[in-house]
């Protein structure tokens, strides 16, 4: 299952990239080089292209690809586990603490 969607992310990451870069910018109209406004309902641009329907799918599926892959990378266990602390090298037998001091309470001063 990882490895298909690691394939699919990497195929679709391609793909999209591509699109991207196939598409015309917004300012590469002829209305945008004299700086006539449009008032129509969809904007300078018209309606949306099938390149940049295309796009938006692909971003959809790339990102739900990414989700998965990070849902399934989630690790049980820690990478600290490997790491033993500073100053230790040898497992050391557990040495138990002698009780604190029993002190007697201070006598009252005499009057």
């Amino acid at each position: 299952m990882r490895i298909f969607l690691i394939s699919l992310h990497v195929l679709v990451s391609t793909i999209l990239v591509s699109m991207v870069l196939l598409q015309k910018g917004k300012g590469a109209d002829i209305g945008a080089a004299f700086g006539g406004a449009s008032q129509t309902i969809f904007g300078p641009r018209g309606a949306q292209s099938f390149l940049a329907k295309l796009t938006t799918g692909a971003a959809i599926v790339f990102m739900l690809t990414s989700l998965g892959l990070a849902l399934t990378s989630t690790k049980k266990s820690s990478v600290m586990e490997s790491v033993k602390p500073a100053g230790q090298t040898q497992q050391s037998p557990a040495i138990p603490l002698a009780p604190p001091a029993q002190t007697a309470p201070a006598p009252a001063p005499a009057k």
